[in-house]
């Protein structure tokens, strides 16, 4: 029996070529797949009795149905056949839900697609400078620590029990209203087990934690707690029911980045006294000076959510405004290019230049859609760039209602985020 070795190697050789090719050419269809999902959102949003044409470009085809889930006579209509590698023509005459299942080069299964009719809509940007005050619905445990307790000992007694991010709702059925009432009922507990109910996650439970003395005689659970947040912002709209949103994203609180839960809030007037100019690797901030009275509060917040706030403003600051309702653009209406925000820095609200540079339709951080770079010399030198209190400025591209600006590029001071008008006005 004759074995050769160099036969032998050039078989396997060619196998691992064989294999390389292989894995190369599933990783490039994985890449390719990857791109094509981020050109094309997961849902769609189109204005009633308006033709709309959508391209994508992506070689997809499929079929539009109505939604399953809409009780409707015409659920008997049948389903309608897209080809998106020719791009679309779409219009809908009336409010609507649609569902749309797609296929690469018609083969492939791709995505399904939420497609959602609406009304169209008119508002009207404001760009002005504004207090919030927010209230949380309990008390928002920040923290857990440790502490000496009467006899010298260290103790924690919140520990595994309690965590950062926690809202305490009631303490032994007692609903609690505020940070000053929570610290009066652990005092008078006598170090009596205490039974606290409290939202972690979406989730209410009840927990069972004791107090302990600590050496002045005092009893602590050995928490950090907070109530309440301050700060400025932007208004970002008003619409014709004077109801108004802002910020372009939630009120999260600053050591747990938990969206903090709202119970009450309020906007108040607010002076802009001074910028801090950004830069790279250090954001600037607008420095303002706010009065929280009632004489100075210009609209209630009933909304804190990943989207921004929202609420009802005076019909002062409704009627005030400086701009008139435009119409919004939807997000497959964006284009990267050249567009403006409106902003509040020298006292007035003003148009600035910016770029789109990139747009994520498939984002699943809805406070990232857009990329954006102020190109304004004018906001640039005055501020250095985005910097904080202009989350919300308004963003306006060809006489439409694009988005808001919601964040900036910390290595950047230039570049930051902005948040689709859209994803908004879902709230």
């Amino acid at each position: 029996m004759y074995f050769d070795m160099n036969d032998y190697k050039i078989k396997k050789y060619r196998r691992f070529l064989y294999i390389l090719l292989a894995v190369a050419a599933l990783s490039l269809m994985a890449a390719v797949y990857a791109d094509y999902w981020k050109k094309m959102p997961s849902a769609i949003k189109i204005r009633a009795g308006v033709e709309q044409q959508l391209d994508f470009h992506v070689p997809a085809s499929g079929e539009i149905y109505q939604d399953e889930a809409v009780e409707s006579l015409s659920r008997q209509v049948k389903s309608l056949h897209v080809d998106f590698s020719k791009g679309v023509t779409l219009k809908a005459n009336q409010i609507d839900n649609y569902k749309m299942e797609l296929k690469l080069f018609g083969v492939i299964p791709y995505k399904s697609v939420d497609i959602q009719v609406i009304q169209d809509k008119m508002i009207a940007p404001s760009g002005i400078p504004i207090g919030i005050y927010v209230k949380t619905k309990g008390v928002l445990v920040v923290g857990v620590g440790e502490f000496k307790n009467i006899n010298g000992d260290t103790v924690s007694p919140a520990n595994y029990i309690l965590r950062s991010g926690d809202y305490i709702m009631e303490v032994n059925g007692r609903e609690i209203e505020n940070k000053k009432q929570f610290i009066s009922l652990i005092e008078e507990s006598d170090g009596e087990e205490m039974v606290l109910k409290i939202k972690r996650n979406e989730e209410i439970t009840q927990v069972r934690i004791q107090p302990q003395s600590n050496q002045s005689g005092e009893w602590k659970l050995g928490i950090w707690i907070r109530d309440n947040a301050q700060g400025i912002g932007t208004l970002t709209y008003i619409d014709e029911n004077n109801t108004f949103g802002a910020l372009g994203h939630g009120i999260n609180d600053v050591d747990t980045s938990t969206l903090m839960q709202l119970e009450e809030g309020s906007l108040y007037k607010t002076e802009i006294i001074g910028i801090t100019r950004g830069k790279d690797g250090a954001p600037g901030e607008l420095t303002g000076y706010i009065e929280y009275e009632n004489d100075n509060e210009i609209g209630k917040i009933t909304k804190n959510t990943a989207e921004g706030i929202f609420g009802v403003c005076s019909s002062q600051i409704a009627s005030s405004c400086s701009y008139e309702p435009i119409p919004i653009a939807l997000k497959q209406e964006v284009r990267t290019g050249a567009a403006q925000i409106i902003c509040s820095v020298t006292g007035e609200p003003e148009f600035y230049d910016i770029e789109i540079e990139e747009l994520h339709l498939e984002n699943n951080n809805v406070n990232r859609g857009l990329v954006i770079k102020i190109t304004d010399e004018e906001l640039l030198t005055l501020t250095g760039g985005i910097i904080q209190g202009m989350s919300g400025s308004p963003i306006i591209q060809n006489g439409k209602f694009v988005g808001a600006v919601t964040h900036v590029l910390v290595q950047d001071a230039a570049s930051g985020y902005g948040i689709f008008i859209e994803n908004m006005l879902v709230q």
